[in-house]
C-alpha cells in the first residue's frame, strides 16, 4: 500500500474511535430565573440541533419557544453543565439511565438556588 492509503485507513480508524462529549447542557433565560435542561449523548450535535429548532421556531417545548421568540437569543445563555465520562468498559453502549441520573441531580442543584424550569 502507498502512504496516502496508509494514512487514509488510520485516519478512518481514528474518526471511528472519537467520541462525542456527552452529558447536561442548560439553556437559562437572563432575563427571569429559569431554565431549560437536557441530556445528550452528543453535547454538540444537540445544542446546535436545538438552536437551530428555537430559531425556525419548531422547538417541542412551546412555553421556551414563545420566550424565545419574545425575547430574542441574546436573553439567553446555553451552557453545558456537566459532561459524562465513558464507562472504561467499551461494550457499554447506552447510557441514557446515566444522563437521566445526571439530569435529575442537576434539576436539584439548580431548585436548591431557585432556579424554576422551562417544562
Amino acid at each position: 500500500m502507498d502512504k496516502i492509503t496508509t494514512k487514509r485507513k488510520e485516519l478512518k480508524e481514528k474518526f471511528k474511535q472519537m467520541k462525542p462529549d456527552m452529558g447536561i447542557f442548560a439553556i437559562r433565560a437572563n432575563h427571569v430565573d429559569k431554565c431549560y435542561i437536557e441530556g445528550a449523548t452528543d453535547l454538540r450535535s444537540r445544542i446546535n440541533r436545538t438552536k437551530f429548532q428555537l430559531e425556525f421556531g419548531n422547538f417541542p417545548n412551546e412555553e421556551l419557544q414563545k420566550d424565545w421568540k419574545e425575547h430574542g437569543e441574546d436573553n439567553f445563555t446555553i451552557e453545558i453543565l456537566e459532561k459524562l465520562k465513558y464507562d472504561e468498559d467499551e461494550t457499554k453502549t447506552d447510557y441514557n439511565d446515566d444522563l437521566a441520573l445526571l439530569k435529575m441531580v442537576w434539576e436539584e442543584k439548580l431548585l436548591q438556588n431557585g432556579m424554576r424550569f422551562y417544562k
